[in-house]
């Protein structure tokens, strides 16, 4: 993809700033920790925290607010704990998040869906350690679709 720098916005980087937990996004280096250290880069071979910095500092606003990018994110903070520049890349997504809505590029519900997905996904990390807990002392292999199926089962009695 080219990028056309005369047909970006210019203030995007700075507007991104402005947000609550934008302030230091000018201060990224590229030095590629946030990638090394996501969780979701881990199953995403597209996701790319640093790409996304990238993109705002060249200006990409339709780009990066019409992405899927910012609500991949997993708010986990493990970018932030490894960011040199304290760039505060989980807030940065939430302020992308927030001009996304703001700006129409997604419903104004979706924000919640999306956090109604994120409790869901901890209930069931949740449950799936204590599943194992009662053998961590064992050397145990874990089935993936058993404890799924278990799980699955679980929630449809409203257990």
């Amino acid at each position: 993809m080219a990028i056309v720098l005369n047909e970006q916005d210019t203030k995007f980087k700075y507007e991104v700033a402005e947000e609550p937990g934008g302030e230091n996004i000018t201060l990224c280096f590229a030095c590629g920790l946030c990638t090394a250290s996501c969780p979701v880069a881990d199953i995403d071979p597209e996701y790319n925290p640093r790409r996304i910095i990238r993109m705002v500092l060249l200006g990409m606003r339709k780009e990066v607010l019409s992405s899927d990018f910012p609500w991949l994110c997993t708010q986990c903070y493990t970018c932030q704990a490894h960011c040199p520049q304290n760039v505060k890349l989980s807030d940065v997504m939430k302020a992308l998040r927030g001009m996304a809505v703001r700006e129409g590029y997604v419903h104004p519900s979706f924000p919640d869906r999306v956090r109604m997905i994120d409790k869901l996904s901890q209930e069931l990390r949740h449950r799936m350690v204590q599943r194992i807990l009662e053998k961590k002392s064992e050397e145990v292999s874990t089935d993936r679709a058993e404890l799924l199926a278990q799980l699955s089962s679980e929630i449809e009695r409203g257990v």
